[in-house]
């Protein structure tokens, strides 16, 4: 055998990252009711449809993951990820007739409570005379509608919350989701906004306990987060209609950076959005086109997600009927 044939290709490299992290990846807590539930939910949805598997089901991620820098966390690193436009684009899916399994970090943005006011929690209530807890009447119809709404998607199995707060615990999770999802083909769509880490302390290198401030200096040895994307097309869900997003500050390098990201991890549609204006446009980079979304700035409460998933569900559906490879 000669030393080409012989010689690690980069995906060989690649898996061993990724089996490497996983390995020393703290065990889910709890792996096998997420898996439970993950079944259930593409049960219920197939049997909704005459057992003929047509539900379209969408993977949502939102929100930022964190790096621990010790076993028994208190410190981490972090980003400023809110989780806003996964919150939002899941209310849009969900009117759009797609099932949502909507993997979000704890604490961020939830689908149907960005109607709801601004002010915290228990002042948007009030308690009676009788000592019955209402919403204020200024509040009152936003909160009904948010509760409402919520109930209903989660009622009637067409919404799938789980939770993450660590790289550790998204990657495992998102690994599991896309396991149940595999057999529903074309059907399958990766919707991956969340802003994932792109460094992170391996479990094995962490200390147990806080690390003490009078020890001096800190000095810690971050390695690069093994790229799941193109595993994730491969071999985890070699048939779903796959999108990532590519977030820069840098306008000038931001669409020859979603280009990359499309070729390199095979990805279906990249939706490129400057840190500035992402509220107000992204552009949805593929093979053929880069095609402008804006926000209908004639609408008050209009967003941006609302013309992107129409878009998106658009290309899916063209997917679908497309041939297949």
């Amino acid at each position: 055998m000669d030393a080409t044939s012989s010689s690690e290709t980069p995906q060989d490299t690649v898996y061993e990252e990724i089996e490497s992290f996983f390995d020393s990846a703290p065990p889910l807590k709890d792996g096998a009711d997420i898996s439970r539930k993950l079944n259930e939910f593409i049960a219920r949805d197939s049997q909704s449809t005459g057992g003929g598997g047509a539900t379209r089901v969408v993977c949502v991620t939102s929100g930022g993951t964190t790096v621990p820098l010790e076993k028994r966390c208190v410190r981490y690193i972090d980003n400023f990820s809110s989780g806003h436009r996964g919150a939002a684009s899941t209310e849009y899916f969900l009117k759009a007739g797609y099932s949502v399994i909507f993997l979000y970090r704890r604490g961020t943005f939830q689908p149907f409570c960005r109607s709801l006011p601004e002010d915290p929690l228990l002042e948007c209530f009030e308690v009676s005379k009788e000592l019955n807890v209402q919403a204020r009447q200024s509040h009152s119809e936003a909160v009904k509608r948010a509760i409402g709404e919520h109930c209903a998607a989660i009622d009637q199995g067409y919404l799938l919350k789980l939770p993450f707060t660590t790289i550790f615990e998204y990657l495992q999770i998102l690994q599991l989701i896309a396991m149940s999802m595999k057999n529903l083909g074309k059907c399958a769509m990766f919707y991956l906004a969340a802003a994932v880490s792109d460094f992170y302390v391996p479990w094995k290198s962490m200390v147990e306990h806080k690390i003490q401030s009078a020890s001096g200096p800190l000095d810690m040895r971050l390695v690069q987060v093994p790229k799941m994307l193109s595993v994730l097309r491969k071999d985890w869900v070699p048939m779903a209609f796959c999108i990532s997003f590519k977030l820069e500050t840098d306008s000038k390098i931001l669409l020859e950076k979603a280009e990359m990201a499309l070729k390199k991890y095979k990805m279906h549609l990249v939706v490129a959005n400057e840190l500035e204006t992402r509220k107000e446009v992204v552009v949805v980079v593929t093979s053929s086109e880069k095609i402008s979304v804006h926000r209908d700035k004639n609408e008050a409460r209009a967003d941006v997600e609302s013309p992107l998933i129409k878009l998106l569900v658009e290309k899916h559906s063209s997917y679908i009927e497309g041939p297949d490879f």
